[in-house]
C-alpha cells in the first residue's frame, strides 16, 4: 500500500465499508459509458456557465473547474466527529473577534501575543468597540480539512473573509444525481441542496435589531471577480438582488439600494468583496468596488454585514497557531479536530529548524492564499528552495512553516483511468442565532500525479461528496 491514506480502499484489493455499494455499482459500468458521462457533465457545465477565472500568466480567461465524477464518500460517524470540531472552532473564533474588538481578555492573559494581533495587517481598528448583531463576525466560514497519517483530520487553514467553493459543491451534487440517479438509490446521501436556504435564513438573523423583513443582497466587485459565478448563482438561489458598489448608496448612516421602483432600504449584505476595498472614505480611497460611508452604517448598526469587517485577523496563518489556545480559553475544552503542526519563522528557534529543512517543509504567506506564495520543500529545485530561503531571510514574520503532509488520495478519473489523487474538504459552517451546516463540503482534488496543490486556480478539480446517513 502507498503511504497515504486510501479514502475507498483498506488494502489494495479490500474496499472501505461505506465505498462497498460504490464499488459495486463502478465494477459494473463499462468504461465507454462513464466516458460518455463525463462528457456530458462537462457539456452541462458548461451550458451553465459554472467557471473559474484565471488570474496570472492567463488574465481574464475563464475554464471550467474540472469535475470527476468518483465521489469522496464519508461515513456518519467520522462526519459527527467532524462536524462537532468545526462547531467548536468556529464558536471559539468568533469569540476570538468579538474580544479582540473588545475586551481584549485574550491578550491581556498573554495567550496570544499582542502585536500579533494589533500590528497585524489584517486587524481594523475602526472596529473596535463596534456592537455586531449576536456578536457575529465570521458568519459564513470554510474550512480547510485535510486527512493525513492513519486517517486522521486536521485543519489546514480557517477561511473566514470571503470563502468560495460552495456553489460547486451544490452544482457537483445535482450533476451527479442527474448522471447516476440509480447510485443515490442504492446509497443514503445525506442532501445538501437546502444550503441556499439555511444562508438566507442564517443572513436574515443577523438584521439590525427592529426589523421583521429584512431586504438582504449580494455585493459583488463584478463580473471580472473569479468567483463571480458564485456571487450570481447563491443570489439566484436565495431570491434576492446581486448588487455592485454602484448599486448602492449611504444616506443618515442607513445603505440604500438604486432599483426601478426608487430607493430600497438595504438590512443585510452579503458581501464577496475584501476590506480594502469596501469603503473608499475608510480603507482604499482609489477603489471602486465598494460603498462610500458603509463603514459608518455599519457602526451605527444600520446594516448587517456578512463577514464582518477585520474577520481576517482570525484566520491569518500567523494567527493559525493559536486557534486550540482559544478554544481552550473561550470554552474550557480540548480541541476535537487537530491543527498541522506549525513552525513560526517570526521565532528565531522555529526560523532556523526552517532554514534547515526547507527542503521537506511546506512554507506559506502569513497573508497568503490560493496556493500562491509558497515553498513545497519536497517537489522544488534546490534554486527555488535557495531563491525561497532569500525572502525567509528579509521577512522571516511573514511565513510559517508546516511539515509536508501525506494527504489523503481518492479514486480519480485520469487519462490513463482510475489513479489516486490527493484531496482536501471545504465544509461550510454558518453562525447565526445558531451554528449550522450541511451535510457536506467541497472536495478538491490535485489532478496532477503526485501533487498536493489542490486549489482551483493551480489547476486543481472538484468531486461531489457524499456524507452517508445511517
Amino acid at each position: 500500500m502507498p503511504n497515504f491514506y486510501d479514502e475507498m480502499y483498506s488494502t489494495t484489493a479490500t474496499v472501505r465499508p461505506h465505498y462497498t455499494a460504490f464499488a459495486e455499482w463502478l465494477a459494473q459500468q463499462a468504461p465507454q459509458v462513464i466516458e460518455q458521462k463525463r462528457a456530458e457533465a462537462e457539456l452541462n457545465f458548461q451550458r451553465v456557465g459554472i467557471t473559474f477565472a484565471v488570474y496570472g500568466d492567463n488574465a481574464g480567461k475563464e475554464r471550467l473547474i474540472p469535475f470527476d465524477i468518483i465521489p469522496r464518500v464519508i461515513n456518519a460517524a467520522e462526519w459527527s466527529r467532524l462536524q462537532a470540531g468545526l462547531v467548536q472552532r468556529v464558536t471559539a473564533l468568533n469569540l476570538f473577534l468579538h474580544d479582540v474588538y473588545h475586551d481584549q481578555a485574550i491578550l491581556k492573559a498573554g495567550v496570544i501575543p499582542r502585536e500579533q494581533v494589533l500590528n497585524n495587517a489584517q486587524y481594523r481598528p475602526a472596529m473596535q468597540g463596534v456592537k455586531l448583531p449576536s456578536d457575529i463576525y465570521a458568519h459564513i466560514a470554510g474550512v480547510d480539512i485535510v486527512r493525513a497519517g492513519e486517517g486522521e483530520f486536521y485543519v489546514l487553514e480557517d477561511n473566514l473573509r470571503v470563502p468560495s467553493g460552495v456553489s460547486y459543491m451544490l452544482e457537483n451534487r445535482k450533476m451527479m444525481m442527474r448522471l447516476f440517479p440509480d447510485l443515490f438509490a442504492r446509497n443514503r446521501v445525506a442532501p445538501v441542496d437546502h444550503y441556499p436556504d439555511l444562508l438566507l435564513d442564517n443572513l436574515r438573523s443577523v438584521a439590525p435589531p427592529g426589523v421583521d423583513d429584512p431586504t438582504v443582497v449580494v455585493l459583488t466587485p463584478g463580473m471580472y471577480n473569479s468567483a463571480y459565478f458564485e456571487h450570481a448563482f447563491l443570489a439566484q438561489q436565495m431570491g434576492v438582488a446581486l448588487v455592485q458598489g454602484q448599486d448602492l448608496y449611504v444616506r443618515d448612516n442607513t445603505v440604500w439600494m438604486r432599483s426601478t421602483r426608487g430607493p430600497q432600504r438595504v438590512d443585510v449584505i452579503y458581501r464577496r468583496i475584501d476590506d480594502d476595498y469596501l469603503d473608499p472614505r475608510a480603507f482604499r480611497p482609489e477603489s471602486t468596488l465598494g460603498v462610500p460611508g458603509l463603514l459608518d452604517a455599519v457602526r451605527a448598526g444600520r446594516v448587517g454585514l456578512a463577514n464582518a469587517i477585520g474577520t481576517g485577523v482570525a484566520d491569518d496563518k500567523s494567527i493559525y497557531p493559536f486557534v486550540p489556545d482559544m478554544i481552550e480559553f473561550y470554552l474550557g475544552e480540548k480541541p476535537i479536530l487537530n491543527n498541522v503542526p506549525t513552525y513560526q519563522c517570526r521565532k528565531k528557534d522555529e526560523l532556523q529548524y526552517t532554514l534547515d529543512n526547507l527542503s521537506e517543509l511546506v512554507v506559506k504567506e502569513v497573508h497568503g492564499a490560493g496556493g500562491y506564495g509558497m515553498l513545497i520543500g519536497p517537489a522544488s529545485t534546490k534554486a527555488e528552495i535557495e531563491a525561497f530561503r532569500q525572502r525567509l531571510l528579509a521577512k522571516p514574520e511573514g511565513y510559517i512553516a508546516q511539515p509536508t503532509l501525506a494527504l489523503s488520495a481518492c479514486p480519480t478519473f485520469v487519462e490513463s483511468g482510475i489513479a489516486p489523487r490527493h484531496i482536501d474538504l471545504r465544509p461550510f459552517v454558518l453562525s447565526g442565532k445558531n451554528v449550522t451546516m450541511v451535510p457536506g463540503g467541497l472536495t478538491r482534488v490535485a489532478l496532477k500525479e503526485g501533487s498536493l496543490v489542490v486549489n482551483s486556480s493551480q489547476g486543481g478539480g472538484t468531486k461531489d461528496t457524499w456524507i452517508l446517513e445511517n
